[in-house]
């Protein structure tokens, strides 16, 4: 089989498996999840993380922070694919005795950076691992997931104007651009966001690039860094990708679906009545 069809196979799986297991959890940030899937999988599968399997404490590891928390049952599927967790834990999601939460959390997994879930804190955490680690004479790099919404908290900009004075070129951020946040699509919130703009205005380098597109997104988040200033990668993605009915409807922000919606998820997902027993 064809490397990217076994991929796009693969990657199929994976948002069957965050289907059920949500499905089965009762509750789950399906869009969310699949909208920024291929880059977590690019990230600890494509050789972007620098990290050691056998000892998540290695001190130059790279850390990665999914600040849009709520994505977190991506992560944890990509974690399980990397062998870092265990099929048991990811099972486990928000059942009896639970291994795994909806969020990240440090107290649940030992490759997790930081507890996450209230919107617009990663980065500034991010921040101070990418500061301590500079003062260590460290090599390692910190990269941070925020979601489009996320980025009009306040803390972001905060974050992002001390990182650019400190000359963090040890700080990458992807900002998850699926231009859809809770309530409605982020243009009808704020109006037009231009992230290239601000961005640039606060002294990050930005590059540009398909968050679906998994051998583009690794060669420039492996690239990144050393430059002088920290770095903003805005990856355009579509919310939802993988299940037509809910790619880039605001609708599905944080909902399962009834009975004729499911049939459309097992449809394109390949998935059985059995396996959602």
């Amino acid at each position: 089989m064809d490397h990217t069809i076994r991929e796009k196979s693969l990657l199929k799986e994976l948002r069957k498996k965050i289907f059920i297991t949500g499905y089965k959890g009762g509750m789950a940030h399906l869009a969310s999840c699949y909208s920024c899937l291929e880059m977590l999988y690019a990230l600890y599968m494509k050789d972007v993380l620098r990290y050691d399997k056998d000892n998540p404490g290695w001190k130059e590891r790279d850390r990665f922070i999914l600040s849009k928390g709520h994505a977190g049952l991506a992560l944890y599927s990509v974690l399980l694919t990397a062998g870092l967790i265990t099929d048991a834990a990811f099972s486990s999601y928000l059942r009896e005795k639970p291994l795994i939460g909806g969020e990240p959390c440090m107290r649940d997994c030992e490759w997790i950076e930081a507890s996450t879930g209230s919107l617009g804190h990663g980065l500034s955490m991010g921040l101070g691992m990418a500061m301590a680690l500079k003062q260590d004479g460290s090599h390692a790099r910190v990269f941070v997931m925020l979601g489009d919404g996320e980025a009009q908290e306040g803390t972001v900009w905060e974050a992002a104007m001390i990182a650019a004075a400190m000359k963090l070129d040890n700080l990458v951020v992807i900002l998850d651009n699926n231009r859809i946040q809770k309530m409605d699509y982020v243009a009808g919130i704020i109006g037009e966001p231009a992230w290239q703009d601000k961005w640039e205005a606060f002294g990050w380098q930005v590059v540009e690039t398909d968050g679906h597109d998994m051998d583009g997104f690794a060669r420039i988040a492996g690239m990144s860094g050393g430059s002088g200033r920290p770095v903003i990668i805005i990856a355009h993605t579509v919310k939802g990708k993988g299940v037509s009915i809910m790619e880039n409807n605001p609708g599905w922000h944080f909902k399962l679906p009834g009975k004729k919606e499911l049939k459309v998820f097992q449809a394109e997902l390949g998935i059985s009545d059995e396996e959602l027993v």
